[in-house]
C-alpha cells in the first residue's frame, strides 16, 4: 500500500485532507467533552439532595437514639423520629437516583457526540484513502511493467486524456510502439501521483 502520492500538488491535497480528518475527530472530542462536563452540572441538585438527606437522616437518627432515655414514651419516641431517618435515606436515595441518570446521560451524550462524526468520517473519507493506497500500491509495483500500466492507462483514463495523442494510443500499445507505451505508463503513474 502506498498511502501518499510522490508529487507535491497531490501530496499537499492528501496531508490536508488528513489533517482536516484528524482536526475533525478533534474537534468532536472537544465538544463532546464540554457537553459531558456541562451535563454534570446538572447534577447539583442530586448532590443537593444527597447532603440535605444525609443531614435529616443524621438529625433524626441522633434525636432517636436520646429519645430512647425519655422515661414511659421514649421507644414509641424514638420510633416516631425514626421515621424521619427513614425520610432522610429516601432523599439520599432520590439524589443518588438522579446523580445516576445525569451521569449516565452525560457519558451517552458524549459517546455519540464523538461516535457519530467518527462513523460519519470512516464511512466517508477512510475509504478514498484505502482505494487510494492500495490503488497505487498495485500501479507503483508495476513500474517496471510498462506494458501493463499502459492496457491500465487505456482502460482508465479519461477520454479527453487518451484523445491528446497524436495517433491512436490502443494501435500504438498493440503495435508495441514504446513511445506511445511509455507515455501511456506515464500518464497512469501521474494519474495516482507516483513518480515515474
Amino acid at each position: 500500500m502506498k498511502w501518499y502520492a510522490d508529487r507535491p500538488v497531490r501530496l499537499t491535497r492528501q496531508l490536508i485532507a488528513d489533517l482536516l480528518a484528524v482536526g475533525w475527530v478533534a474537534l468532536w472530542i472537544w465538544v463532546a467533552t464540554t457537553a459531558h462536563d456541562w451535563v454534570l452540572e446538572l447534577r447539583a441538585p442530586g448532590d443537593g439532595l444527597v447532603n440535605a438527606g444525609g443531614d435529616i437522616r443524621d438529625v433524626f437518627t441522633n434525636a432517636a437514639s436520646k429519645a430512647k432515655g425519655v422515661p414511659f414514651v421514649g421507644d414509641d419516641l424514638s420510633g416516631a423520629l425514626g421515621n424521619g431517618t427513614k425520610a432522610g435515606e429516601s432523599l439520599i436515595g432520590a439524589g443518588n437516583t438522579q446523580i445516576s441518570v445525569v451521569q449516565d446521560t452525560a457519558v451517552w451524550l458524549a459517546t455519540a457526540l464523538i461516535a457519530i462524526p467518527v462513523l460519519f468520517l470512516l464511512v466517508t473519507w477512510l475509504p478514498l484513502r484505502l482505494r487510494y493506497a492500495l490503488k497505487a500500491g498495485h500501479t507503483a509495483r508495476l513500474k517496471d511493467m510498462p506494458d501493463l500500466l499502459a492496457l491500465r492507462a487505456l482502460t482508465s483514463l479519461k477520454p479527453k486524456e487518451l484523445s491528446s495523442f497524436p495517433n491512436d494510443p490502443a494501435v500504438g500499445w498493440r503495435t508495441g510502439d514504446t513511445d506511445t507505451i511509455e507515455e501511456l505508463a506515464r500518464r497512469q503513474l501521474a494519474a495516482l501521483g507516483v513518480r515515474a
